[in-house]
């Protein structure tokens, strides 16, 4: 996750790029810059909240280059726990969410965000939040063109970090996703505090560091809690789509029972089931059998990719016919 600095100026198949900018306070810079791809920029951004260097992919739009005064809305694509690689490699890694992005009008962001991270300015620890809304959009912003209109979807603990991000932030984002996603930190209370706290301290961290005690700090669960900030979702089209940990259409035959899918998969009902009583503008895709694995992530952003594009005001051509909802 965290990589030593390569200060390299390089210019990229037509692709010009400016001479990273010394690091000063409270500014994320870019220290290296790759293209693998027409499309697929590699980034290593040294932030000031983490005091680190992390890893940030980005997919820019196909006319980005012939557009050289057109700023671009952005969609943030978050990842999950507990990659075995760098996390803002996953997307692109095991989807493929750069060819069926190929006609749409946006820039993808797609940032590293911590094994355990949790989307979060921890109590006591890094500051994903800091980083990902303030350093990193501010730095998009001056660097790559882009623009105030954004919308934000993430699998399992990218899902949390998505409806979290756009309810602690209304006005940031114009449409949220979540594919598989932690969205609510306290649903039937222990078991899944302590569970959220057993994987943090699985990862040498001390759980407490997060948001503190779930009971004597249980304002401060609430406050990053998607269940909880369902009125302040409000405002925005939000899609929320899992599984129940049933075997489903797209598992291989022998495959178990996924208890992790069948927890979240729970969580998302409540969860869609709050936004729906306040009054939100809310989608599902509780689709019954389905693990928690690629090939529902892959094809739920799919689903959703009409409505997040259509949202932010990004020009898309879906490449396949799917129903946008199920």
């Amino acid at each position: 996750m965290v990589r030593k600095a390569l200060v390299l100026v390089l210019t990229l198949a037509g692709f010009a790029v400016a001479t990273p900018a010394v690091a000063d306070s409270g500014r994320a810079t870019v220290l290296e810059e790759r293209l693998l791809g027409d499309r697929l920029v590699e980034l290593v951004v040294r932030s000031p909240a983490l005091d680190a260097d992390v890893g940030v992919r980005l997919l820019l739009p196909k006319n980005f280059e012939a557009q050289p005064g057109k700023r671009w809305p952005a969609l943030y694509l978050l990842h999950g726990c507990c990659s075995a690689a760098e996390g803002h490699v996953e997307w692109t890694t095991y989807s493929d969410v750069a060819e069926y992005t190929e006609d749409l009008g946006a820039l993808i962001v797609m940032p590293e965000a911590g094994d355990v991270g949790f989307y979060s300015d921890w109590l006591s620890g890094p500051a994903w939040e800091t980083f990902h809304l303030t350093e990193l959009r501010r730095l998009l912003e001056q660097r790559y063109r882009s623009g105030h209109d954004r919308a934000v979807a993430g699998l399992s603990m990218g899902g949390f970090g998505a409806l979290s991000y756009a309810g602690r932030h209304p006005g940031m984002f114009k449409a949220a996703a979540s594919y598989s996603g932690l969205v609510h930190t306290t649903h039937e209370g222990e078991p899944t505090t302590s569970g959220i706290q057993a994987l943090i301290a699985s990862y040498g961290e001390d759980p407490l560091k997060l948001w503190g005690d779930p009971v004597a700090q249980a304002r401060v669960w609430a406050a990053h809690n998607p269940y909880d900030l369902a009125r302040r979702l409000r405002g925005l089209p939000v899609f929320i789509a899992s599984g129940n940990g049933q075997p489903g259409p797209l598992d291989p035959p022998g495959t178990a029972f996924d208890p992790t899918e069948q927890v979240l998969g729970a969580q998302s009902v409540a969860t869609a089931a709050r936004l729906k009583q306040v009054g939100a503008k809310v989608t599902t895709c509780l689709y019954g059998p389905g693990t928690h694995t690629w090939p529902y992530w892959e094809r739920e952003l799919h689903r959703s990719l009409p409505m997040l594009a259509k949202a932010m005001g990004a020009s898309f051509t879906p490449p396949e016919s799917l129903p946008t909802a199920c």
